[in-house]
């Protein structure tokens, strides 16, 4: 099955590749991280592009491709409305991961699709999403999106963490630690509201705010593949709201233990969107975590929410 699969790739990424004409603008997003090699039925692959320092896998990967193999099982027009997932092992960046899809469900106007990521013959994920035919409706309503500077008034984490280098007293330690962010593949573009305190030298309040995109180009495409995309998104710097209220605590060990999505207006992922996040609560070595993405007229596009378990050591003060 490996052999077949290694020239058939998941439909809604290869049709939206064949179809770009400018190939070096692509998202890595979409050519590399959500490509999946397709194996058989409702069984695919995927690789790893970008590790994280911990050097297990990043939850946002495995989610969006745990979407993008549940995409491929329904109809064209049918659209992601939610996900559930729950991360019951570690993933190993040194080994492919298997999405074994399951068709729960077809209704007229929804189905749902169960997804078991498999590495080693175990699952380190269990996902459900569900899909339904988009309904006009009288009942429309939402919040207000937070009102914040626009992003092309902003720096991005790369400048930001620049200007930190060029202080000539900055310790090395510091200096190293920046060094390593810098030298993170991300693929996608980050723009914060509120500058996080990268000394972590004060309390804040359990809230951020910042812009984000997919590295590169998508285009308008199909709205399955914006929701894959948004899905690996909405997982990046999630979890560590919850520590912005503890200067005196650093994380030995985060990770996620569960990710809800729900997926409310049309947007692309590869332009410019406001995610707000907080942490409500924290508590007993887990922190929660809840997510806004808005697009920059106003609409609100999708809400996350997440629980992890955060074990934290004392530490002293930085010094400059």
């Amino acid at each position: 099955m490996a052999e077949r699969g290694s020239d058939s790739r998941v439909d809604i990424v290869a049709n939206h590749v064949s179809k770009s004409s400018e190939a070096d603008l692509r998202s890595v997003l979409v050519t590399s991280v959500l490509n999946l090699d397709k194996l058989d039925t409702d069984l695919f692959r995927g690789t790893h592009h970008w590790v994280p320092r911990t050097k297990r896998l990043f939850g946002g990967q495995i989610v969006g491709q745990a979407l993008v193999a549940a995409a491929n099982s329904v109809s064209d027009h049918l659209y992601a409305h939610s996900l559930h997932c729950y991360f019951v092992r570690a993933g190993d960046p040194k080994v492919p991961v298997l999405y074994q899809v399951e068709r729960t469900r077809d209704g007229r106007s929804f189905c749902v699709r169960s997804v078991k990521a498999i590495q080693r013959g175990q699952p380190i994920l269990i996902c459900q999403a569900s899909f339904h035919m988009q309904q006009p409706s009288p009942l429309e309503h939402q919040f207000s999106m937070p009102s914040v500077p626009p992003p092309d008034t902003l720096l991005t984490i790369e400048e930001l963490i620049q200007r930190y280098l060029s202080d000539p007293n900055l310790a090395d330690n510091t200096r190293q630690g920046l060094n390593k962010i810098l030298a993170d593949e991300v693929p996608i573009e980050i723009k914060p509201v509120n500058p996080p305190d990268f000394y972590r030298r004060v309390a804040m309040e359990p809230k951020k705010l910042f812009w984000v995109r997919a590295r590169g180009h998508i285009g308008p495409g199909d709205m399955k593949l914006h929701c894959c995309v948004a899905a690996y998104v909405s997982d990046y710097s999630f979890l560590g709201t919850a520590l912005l209220p503890h200067p005196n605590h650093r994380a030995q060990f985060s990770a996620s233990l569960d990710h809800a999505m729900w997926f409310h207006s049309t947007f692309r992922a590869d332009e410019w969107m406001l995610y707000e996040c907080e942490s409500p609560w924290s508590g007993g070595s887990r922190g929660f975590v809840q997510g806004r993405l808005w697009r920059q007229d106003g609409v609100l596009a999708a809400s996350c929410a997440q629980e992890g378990v955060i074990r934290v050591k004392t530490v002293s003060q930085s010094k400059l």
